[in-house]
């Protein structure tokens, strides 16, 4: 994914106050931080950020006072009824820097007819370039039977990746589907009622 460029407004009033006045403005309350400098409080625009945070790791160019700087997603807030962005922390990086991050893992593919797949991690960590960040890893369940699983170290990692998950980490795995307590309760239920519904019709059939 290329930049995300984005006009960053410094904030100078702070709290909750300060940050609701932010988001009714149609803004998102944020700040910058890293390599050594101070904290920078800015306002980033609502909707075009809000489209950014869709894409895993998007690469944000942030434009402050005709100033660009590189950064990465770190920590998104959310109020968690609406799922509104509550506040952003970036962090700035720069070209030729490796970073580690969070990559979304994708199912691809259907296991072995009869078998459903689990997905023990969402997500692995690697390490990778700051502004050529992956945006997922594809996990093909192919054909896989009950009891085969798929580990971290097994994945095929995006080109000038690193693993930084534990290699011998499930990622997934593919099993048989159990009955629970209450299906084979059910399944007796209904046995019973076809037996005596048989029952019944075969008292009629000799009356």
């Amino acid at each position: 994914m290329s930049e995300v460029k984005l006009v960053a407004t410094t904030r100078t009033d702070f709290g909750k106050g300060a940050a609701r006045r932010t988001r009714r403005a149609g803004r998102i309350p944020a700040v910058l931080y890293g390599h050594g400098s101070d904290p920078l409080h800015v306002s980033l625009p609502g909707h075009e950020t809000f489209l950014a945070l869709k894409h895993a790791n998007a690469l944000f160019a942030i434009e402050i006072d005709g100033k660009t700087t590189l950064a990465i997603t770190k920590d998104v807030q959310r109020e968690p009824v609406r799922n509104v962005i509550e506040h952003v922390d970036l962090l700035i990086v720069k070209q030729g820097e490796t970073v580690s991050v969070e990559i979304p893992v994708v199912i691809t593919g259907e296991s072995f007819s009869g078998t459903i797949h689990i997905v023990e991690h969402q997500t692995v960590t690697l390490e990778a370039e700051a502004t050529h960040l992956p945006q997922s890893v594809e996990v093909s369940i192919e054909g896989l039977e009950a009891g085969a699983t798929v580990t971290a170290g097994e994945l095929t990692l995006p080109q000038g990746s690193t693993l930084v998950t534990d290699a011998d980490a499930v990622i997934v795995a593919i099993t048989a589907p159990q009955a629970t307590a209450a299906d084979r309760e059910a399944d007796a239920v209904a046995a019973d009622i076809a037996a005596s519904q048989s029952a019944a019709s075969a008292a009629a059939a000799e009356a």
